[in-house]
């Protein structure tokens, strides 16, 4: 029988159109205005502070609509902006640095649709509002780092080719590598020379060879380090689950770091802004710490104090945190946080050489991470200085390569923060934060209705002329098109990746005239069957298979642009790729299988004289 719907593909269309529209349901339960506040190194967030909180609040004679703790932050709901700005002023003030307290919008949704994953649109920084933040990576600590390798490198290099020197030293401008004699200052000259051919040596004095960089090794010293920043600034972003982040460089020695809908603005400071990481090092066992604390530390050892107690490390490290590729927290067997960290091939072989050769004996784990002093130099520009702490001393108990255990930790956040700066990388160089602009999210939201507003405008002009032009089919067409544009957004809420921006907004306009195209193009098609002299049914028959192929050939062109569009592109044009993207599914499915689904279910099997249409 012509133009009859089997059951099950009826309840495949229902099904698919109620799934997407429950996932789109949390759009329309909106934001309340929030004030979020997450602890700090040494501070814990608890019932007890909600109390605190609470009670800052009521002197203040604010009442929030609640306040929760979700995945180790407060999250206070407050009715609107001028509350919320007043609210974080006090809970600033009151909390101190311990806490950072961040103003954000937080998703209304209801607990029964969060704990089936329902979640609202992710939106644009021109949308959602967000942060903008310029920062310059600190070039000194660069090329000082640089300066280091260089000078463990030459070490290496020399004791290799036994070359006997009586000194490696870093000085302002380059590596001074002093000998004993003419004849070995001579054979190291040639030596090196040919080995580091990217390096400038001289002699400034006597049995001393200074190598410096020459421009051109300078020039990428400085290129290293900012694209080595933005590759562990995105994957630190990643870690921080902000959907369509904009890391790009600005300029020579600057990052652009854009981060729509951020949850946690002080939070992600903390997290772009560290410097952390980990040196594994061997303890000095054969001199007395004690006599060290007097002022005698031996050469080529460090004093620190570990546990109240002073403790020598040898100043070479074993493996440095450049070497970690993965790190993971979790507890011991004692339950005590840990970090299970991974090395590459290069640090795991220096790890199994040293645990082979040192069973028995004690090694170290070093924390370093760089601060700022808030003090700036003759440029304007933030000192930072290392601070540095034994966060656990172990022995060795046996041989291990490129897996392992890191204990010692303060708390299980702190070995959660460790664990994603180590996995994202430790940055190249110290970064400051010289800009920082917040989009609010009033721009957004008049960002949004003036998109609303030609969605909706472009939306009832296509209703309107597809009633008028093909009267009762051009209401299953609109029928159609309502339903696409909740399956939009319903597949968009979904997509963890996805996220809605300005020129997104133009992408469902643009998806909204395709899927009128289809359905323009069956309709016509029915009409030449019926001037043919074809029956309503052959018709309907007739235009449905006649145009898929037309129709199928135009959106899988454009699909195919919208995904080159989407790997080129960057920012709004990915927006923008995306929602095309999806909207040319959608509409595929709601123009042809909806729209048949309809017009089968309304006319077809039936005996007709004529079409509405």
């Amino acid at each position: 029988m012509l133009n009859h719907t089997p059951l099950w593909k009826y309840l495949m269309v229902t099904f698919v159109v109620a799934f997407t529209a429950l996932y789109a349901l949390p759009n329309l339960y909106g934001e309340d205005y929030a004030v979020q506040i997450s602890a700090g190194r040494d501070a814990e967030v608890n019932t007890q502070l909600i109390d605190r909180v609470n009670d800052e609040l009521g002197s203040l004679n604010i009442q929030p609509k609640r306040i929760t703790l979700e995945d180790e932050h407060i999250l206070v709901r407050l009715n609107d902006d001028a509350t919320q700005r007043l609210a974080r002023e006090r809970l600033e003030k009151s909390l101190g640095s311990d806490y950072f307290v961040a103003m954000n919008l937080a998703p209304d949704t209801p607990s029964w649709l969060e704990n089936i994953g329902g979640s609202p649109m992710k939106l644009g920084l021109d949308l959602r509002g967000g942060v903008h933040f310029l920062m310059e990576v600190d070039m000194k600590q660069a090329i000082s780092k640089s300066l280091e390798d260089i000078e463990g490198d030459f070490k290496t290099a020399l004791r290799e080719e036994k070359l006997r020197y009586r000194s490696v030293k870093i000085v302002e401008d380059g590596v001074d590598v002093r000998f004993r004699d003419a004849e070995t200052l001579d054979k190291a000259k040639f030596f090196l020379r040919n080995r580091y051919g990217d390096l400038e040596f001289t002699e400034p004095s006597d049995l001393t060879i200074r190598a410096g960089f020459t421009q051109q090794r300078l020039a990428q010293v400085r290129d290293y380090a900012v694209k080595q920043n933005i590759t562990i600034i995105r994957n630190r972003v990643n870690q921080l689950g902000v959907a369509e982040p904009v890391v790009q460089k600005q300029g020579a020695e600057r990052i652009v770091v854009q981060l729509p809908g951020i949850q946690d603005t002080a939070k992600a400071k903390q997290i772009l802004n560290a410097t952390a990481t980990l040196e594994y090092r061997k303890v000095d066992t054969e001199h007395d710490p004690y006599d060290a604390m007097n002022g005698r530390v031996p050469p080529g050892t460090e004093l620190f104090m570990h546990e109240g107690r002073p403790i020598l490390l040898e100043k070479k490290e074993i493996v440095a945190g450049s070497h970690i590729i993965d790190a993971n927290s979790g507890v011991d067997e004692y339950g005590s946080p840990q970090v299970s960290i991974k090395l590459d091939s290069k640090g795991g072989a220096k790890m199994a050489r040293f645990t082979k050769d040192n069973v028995g004996n004690p090694m170290a784990v070093l924390f370093i991470e760089y601060k700022s002093t808030g003090e700036r130099d003759a440029e304007g520009k933030l000192i930072f200085e290392p601070e540095r702490r034994v966060i656990n001393v172990a022995t060795i108990r046996g041989v291990f390569g490129a897996s392992f255990q890191t204990t010692g930790l303060d708390s299980p956040k702190e070995a959660r923060d460790l664990s994603l700066l180590l996995r994202a990388g430790a940055l190249i160089a110290p970064i400051q934060i010289v800009e920082e602009r917040t989009i609010g999210p009033s721009l957004g939201q008049e960002n949004i209705d003036l998109g609303m507003q030609a969605i909706v405008w472009g939306f009832i002009f296509v209703l309107a002329f597809m009633l008028m032009y093909y009267k009762k089919f051009g209401i299953v067409a609109n029928l159609a098109l309502g339903i696409n544009l909740v399956m939009i957004v319903g597949v968009m809420s979904m997509i963890p990746g996805a996220t809605l921006t300005l020129p997104g907004m133009a992408g469902i306009v643009l998806t909204v005239g395709m899927a009128v195209d289809a359905n323009v193009l069956i309709f016509e098609r029915i009409r030449e069957e019926l001037r043919d002299g074809r029956s309503p049914q052959q018709s309907i028959h007739h235009g449905y298979d006649s145009a898929f192929s037309t129709i199928l050939d135009a959106n899988i062109t454009t699909f195919i642009a919208a995904l080159i569009l989407f790997a080129v592109g960057t920012g709004p044009i990915k927006g923008f790729s995306i929602t095309l993207m999806i909207g040319i599914a959608t509409s595929m499915f709601t123009a042809i299988i909806v729209t048949r689904a309809v017009v089968n279910g309304v006319w077809g099997g039936k005996r007709l004289e004529k079409l509405s249409i």
